[in-house]
């Protein structure tokens, strides 16, 4: 990244303040172009001394200038406000100070080294053309000068000029930095709004981009932001995103960036070759975000590279357009820190550009998804709606992440899909934090992975409609608290094999022939842990495999009825409330290490439960006062089957 220095050299008579005045409208007074007719604004320009300063001072549409470098290196033509700057010093930052008003003007600028642009109160439309033009490769700095009010409107056609390039109403071949504390307003109705060919970085001021025909903000390569604020709001006449890095990445830092865009996507890092030097990242440091796109398939944040998010600030995002996503990263996505707040609501779709059902997701990445620290939560509402998947693997290592999803089943032809909470194709791994999911559509499914599925640690709390946990190759549970519950299916589903090592699970399935573990004929192995598996049926533990006690009951149950064991000597094991009825049939598979070879024990049914803690219906430490005696039982061997 190339680094980014303030001018040093400008003196103002009067301080920078934070204050921004509001632009005013006037029924009375207006600044018309071939196509629109704008209100004036209040610039309230400011008293100002600068070194190195030429003055461009606009009003009643004629530019007055004031150049004392005339003969000694800075060339100034003026013809009717259309302003031209050719400056040859070597060494010396002009700054060139802008204020006025002009409804038929432009300032175009050639340097051959870096200077300043002071914007003072400055209204400029132009009727051809960029309303600011720089031709020069070398660095802008843009001051905002405090408490003024500046806006920038270009034409809606350009005269070519020769080859030089022109993409905005705001251009530059060379880097813009923009600082300061004035208010700056720009509208694109040629192209881009503000454009470089160069990088974009704004480290202050207050910008409302209040439209473009394409991009808000276009850099051919990096764009980054470290302070200020701004707001970026495109309309369905566009057809561009918020902030475009064509050849490089995107960084915010700090500040407050608002984007509504009705069409793309709001934070777009769009390279695609194969120079691997360039990265097209998004990287969220910090700032407050807030982005909101309408479009279908439109994305919030976008990256054809890495997406990193690592700030405590808050990002919220919301897409409603058909197969939209929150945010879309075509490799790894992951989080260090993060605040972030995801709103879906469009619908899948048959796109037919792709031949495929295209559905809106939260979080979209094409590598691993990797989160370390922070909060995330996600709803989607819309039809075959995802909060968040993973084409690589998916590692939660702590933080929490709440994901909602509520859309029914899209069918399409003879295809289909579900809403999703979590979906990995690669491994799915949870080593600690909170992971709590809900899926209400139909047949929508919680927590899974196209490979392996292993709990390390942490809490995991999943109602899903259709299976809560499921993997293909193996589930495997080594700790943590997990509870996992399903409307219609399994509460965990493998269709490989299970084994639990450790941890306090509840897996609650639906009724026949549906259950609270079940991976088949594969293997199931217990080894620890303390387990609750109640439905309809349930796969029995491999008994060559499990060294920890288990024992499978069949009865029948209602809803909230209370199952107890106890030693014969009355010591308490656990106590369960049952979640659903199970009027034909109910297996409920219990193991924890209190469970005793060769012991005698007895199940209750009914009677009450006080005190203790309550895990989804796991009583433990707590008072039972006993119902009826169901049944005994003796922990012959390590797989005990019982009936009642």
């Amino acid at each position: 990244m190339k680094s980014s220095k303030y001018i040093t050299r400008f003196v103002f008579a009067i301080a920078f303040v934070s204050t921004i005045l509001s632009c005013k409208k006037s029924s009375e007074e207006t600044a018309t172009t071939t196509t629109e007719t704008y209100a004036v604004i209040e610039t309230n320009t400011k008293d100002t001394t600068l070194t190195n300063a030429v003055l461009i001072k606009y009003a009643n549409n004629v530019a007055t200038v004031t150049n004392p470098f005339s003969g000694n290196g800075v060339t100034i033509t003026n013809s009717n406000g259309v302003v031209t700057v050719t400056s040859t010093i070597p060494g010396t930052e002009v700054n060139y100070v802008i204020s006025g008003v002009t409804t038929n003007g432009s300032v175009k600028i050639y340097s051959d080294y870096k200077f300043g642009l002071v914007l003072n109160g400055a209204d400029i439309i132009s009727k051809d053309g960029p309303a600011i033009n720089i031709q020069s490769g070398q660095k802008a700095t843009v001051i905002l000068v405090g408490e003024t009010n500046n806006r920038l409107i270009d034409a809606a056609t350009y005269t070519a000029s020769g080859t030089e390039d022109m993409k905005g109403t705001f251009f530059s071949n060379g880097q813009l930095m923009i600082t300061g504390n004035g208010r700056l307003i720009v509208k694109g109705n040629y192209k881009h709004a503000i454009c470089s060919n160069d990088n974009v970085d704004i480290k202050g001021g207050n910008i409302a981009i209040t439209g473009a025909v394409s991009d808000g903000i276009h850099t051919n390569n990096y764009f980054q932001m470290e302070g200020g604020s701004l707001s970026i709001t495109l309309s369905a006449d566009g057809s561009g995103d918020g902030i475009e890095a064509e050849t490089g990445y995107i960084q915010l830092d700090k500040g407050v960036l608002n984007i509504s865009t009705t069409v793309n996507n709001g934070l777009l890092a769009s390279y695609k070759g194969t120079n691997s030097t360039i990265d097209p990242s998004v990287k969220i440091n910090g700032g407050t975000i807030t982005i909101t796109t309408t479009g279908e398939k439109a994305i919030g944040v976008k990256s054809e590279g890495s997406i990193l998010l690592n700030s405590t600030d808050g990002v919220k995002i919301s897409v409603s357009g058909n197969g939209a996503k929150g945010f879309n990263s075509g490799k790894d996505l992951t989080i260090t820190n993060a605040n972030v707040n995801v709103t879906t609501t469009g619908d899948a779709f048959y796109d037919t550009t792709d031949k495929g059902i295209s559905s809106a997701i939260g979080i979209k990445t094409g590598g691993n998804f990797r989160m370390d620290k922070g909060t995330i939560a996600i709803t989607s509402s819309g039809i075959g709606g995802k909060g968040i998947s993973s084409d690589g693997t998916f590692v939660i290592n702590d933080g929490t992440v709440t994901v909602s999803t509520s859309g029914a089943k899209f069918t399409y032809g003879s295809d289909n899909i579900t809403s999703k909470a979590v979906k990995s194709t690669g491994n799915l791994t949870v080593n600690g934090g909170t992971v709590n999911v809900r899926t209400s559509g139909t047949e929508a499914e919680g927590i899974g992975s196209d490979a392996s599925l292993t709990i390390n640690g942490g809490t995991i709390e999943c109602v899903a409609t259709h299976n809560g946990l499921s993997a293909i190759n193996q589930i495997v549970i080594n700790g943590g608290n997990i509870y996992s519950y399903s409307g219609t299916n399994d509460g965990m589903n493998s269709n490989g094999t299970i084994t639990i090592t450790g941890g306090l699970i509840v897996a609650s399935g639906s009724t026949v022939p549906e259950g609270g573990f079940d991976c088949g004929n594969n293997t199931f192995k217990i080894t620890g842990g303390t387990l609750i598996g109640i439905g309809g049926t349930t796969s029995n533990p491999t008994a060559n495999a499990t060294t920890q006690n288990t024992v499978v009951f069949s009865s029948t149950a209602a809803t909230d009825e209370l199952i107890h064991i106890e030693t014969s000597l009355g010591a308490d094991v656990f106590t369960f409330k049952v979640p659903r009825a199970y009027a034909s049939k109910m297996t409920l598979l219990f193991s924890m290490p209190t469970l005793s070879p060769n012991t005698a024990y007895t199940i209750y049914r009914g009677g009450s439960v006080a005190g203790g803690t309550n895990f989804h219906g796991l009583f433990t430490g707590s008072t039972y006062t006993k119902g009826t005696i169901s049944t005994t039982f003796t922990t012959s061997s390590i797989l005990t089957s019982i009936s009642k």
